[in-house]
């Protein structure tokens, strides 16, 4: 077997693995909440904006930012972190839009 399509195969593998937890923006809130992952453990955001206009996830915590367009998604990886709340919130809509991370 050639050794470029082994590591393929594991890549692969090692990205199928990947909790993927959707979180949805509608009315400048986002839903759910309160997001549960495991800890310890890579997890994949799935972030939908069903809203017609632009907003911002934010982490300090996570150390995360990213702009997701009006009616559009982003992925945001996440992790491995150990156990802990990790709030986050919409920079463009920061009284309402407002969430955490409970990782168990």
């Amino acid at each position: 077997m050639y050794p470029g399509l082994l590591l393929g195969i594991f890549s692969h593998a090692a990205i199928a693995a990947t909790p993927v937890i959707e979180v949805e923006i509608r009315d400048h809130l986002f839903y759910p909440s309160e997001v549960r992952v495991p800890a310890n453990t890579k997890v994949k955001l799935l972030i939908k904006n069903l809203d017609p206009t632009p907003e911002e996830f934010e982490s300090y915590e996570l150390n995360r930012e990213k702009v997701i367009s009006g009616n559009s998604k982003v992925v945001i990886f996440i992790g491995p972190v150990g156990p802990g709340d990790y709030p986050f919130f919409g920079e463009f809509y920061p009284n309402t839009a407002r969430g955490v991370i409970l990782v168990r």
